[in-house]
């Protein structure tokens, strides 16, 4: 969602007041942090660099540094507290005024904060989509409603807001006329996505929505990211079947594998209603394969509940997936709770999970060895003379690099997997004398 929001900044900057990205910090006009407060880790690094950026603003007084997204959100004027020389502080949702905001501090030399909620607002005001490659990030919705109890998205964020199935279609079809083959469907909760249809009336659906992108010329590949289990419904397992341009590959948080702590967390599931997602899942499309959020050390979490999530993650044995240690967020009902964990153990358990996970992962990446794999080229890792060392990715998300040609970037080709690393596989295409030489 960040990496959608930032490159949304960037080109309207571009297309408005004709700014340009630089490398060099010294060289710029503005200096842009779009952040995250999912993690108190993040958020700090967050002062870190303004206080980086200090010595550049004492060198010239007129630059303009922007602090926008959900640290923006949540702390609003503190950020004033803690750093004085900040001249305009934004949210996630207003991302679109900035260009005004600029203007309005080049006029009055006082700093601008608007870290309100104006629902769709955004995204009516942004600039034409441009593509960077054969993939893209396409945003669907805005904000959440669950409320876990660790979660800060909903406060940063707002409530969740749909945007209309034209808007998305339309933003999607310009892409693809630019040659993007793969969209990467984005929400905080995607499957909860219901948004108006324009013309037709009613309302759209999720899994109506990844059927209708999928009928769009040139879009072969979909992905979303993230989903709840409490609306991965029948309708949406049911693309599964029938919608192959809808990738063998799901991220499905589940947080932890004890029903006391999920309690504790609001999710409004069980383990076993989880597992039985998973089980309708692996019917739809029997080759998915799933990967998932597990936060480590919750207020209360004891030895046997952490046993649990390790029997989980074994018995579903998820592929690549995200897990932390829990941190608490300013706001949150967890963050009032007790925690008697040490952040000794917290580390011990990360450690064995990571490590249950990093094994899980290694055995899927080695089953792949010999196999034929589709990818979909998307650049140079390395070239010497007219042969290119390509990079592209698997419907499981995996890098492969192999050697190819430059006018395979941005189309699909099949990769015959031949060795297996700990972050990325090697192929050779198949098949044709081409491949024969390009293996030499």
């Amino acid at each position: 969602m960040n990496h959608y929001d930032s490159s949304k900044i960037a080109d309207l900057l571009d297309s408005t007041h004709g700014y340009k990205l630089t490398d060099i910090a010294e060289e710029a006009d503005i200096l842009l942090l779009n952040t995250c407060s999912i993690r108190d880790k993040v958020q700090e690094k967050v002062f870190h660099q303004l206080g980086r950026w200090r010595i550049l603003k004492n060198n010239n007084p007129n630059l303009i540094i922007v602090v926008g997204g959900c640290v923006a959100s949540q702390e609003g004027s503190r950020i004033l507290d803690r750093a004085n020389y900040v001249d305009i502080i934004f949210g996630p949702q207003t991302l679109h005024r900035l260009p005004d905001m600029i203007n309005k501090v080049r006029i009055n030399r006082s700093p601008v904060i608007d870290i309100s909620f104006p629902e769709i607002e955004k995204f009516d005001h942004l600039p034409e989509p441009r593509a960077n490659g054969p993939t893209a990030f396409v945003s669907i919705m805005e904000g959440c409603n669950k409320y876990c109890s660790f979660c800060i998205v909903p406060y940063t964020r707002g409530d969740e807001v749909s945007r209309p199935c034209e808007d998305i279609l339309l933003e999607i079809k310009k892409l693809a006329e630019q040659n993007v083959r793969e969209i990467h469907l984005l929400g905080h909760n995607v499957n909860a996505y219901r948004g108006i249809r324009r013309k037709q009336g009613g309302i759209c659906t999720f899994s109506e929505l990844i059927r209708l992108v999928a009928a769009i010329s040139g879009i072969d590949r979909i992905r979303f990211t993230t989903s709840h289990p409490i609306e991965f419904t029948d309708d949406l397992i049911d693309v599964y079947r029938d919608t192959p341009e809808l990738v063998s590959f799901v991220h499905l948080p589940v947080q932890s594998g004890s029903d006391r702590i999920l309690n504790l967390m609001k999710r409004a599931y069980t383990v076993v209603e989880y597992k039985s997602i998973i089980r309708k899942l692996y019917n739809a499309r029997p080759s998915i394969q799933i990967s998932s959020d597990f936060i480590v050390g919750f207020p209360g979490e004891t030895q046997e509940d952490f046993d649990k999530t390790m029997n989980l993650i074994s018995e579903i044995n998820f592929d690549i997936s995200f897990s932390f240690i829990y941190s608490a967020r300013p706001g949150t009902p967890a963050a009032k709770m007790i925690d008697l964990v040490s952040n000794e153990e917290k580390k011990h358990r990360l450690y064995i999970l990571q490590k249950q996970i990093s094994q899980q992962v290694m055995q899927f990446s080695r089953s792949m060895q010999g196999t034929v794999q589709r990818i979909l080229v998307e650049g140079i890792s390395r070239s010497k003379d007219n042969i290119m060392n390509l990079s592209g990715r698997t419907e499981n998300n995996r890098v492969v690099n192999f050697l190819g040609k430059l006018d395979m970037i941005g189309k699909f080709v099949d990769v015959e997997i031949i060795d297996v690393y700990s972050n990325s596989l090697r192929g050779v295409l198949i098949s044709s004398a081409e491949n024969k030489i390009l293996s030499a």
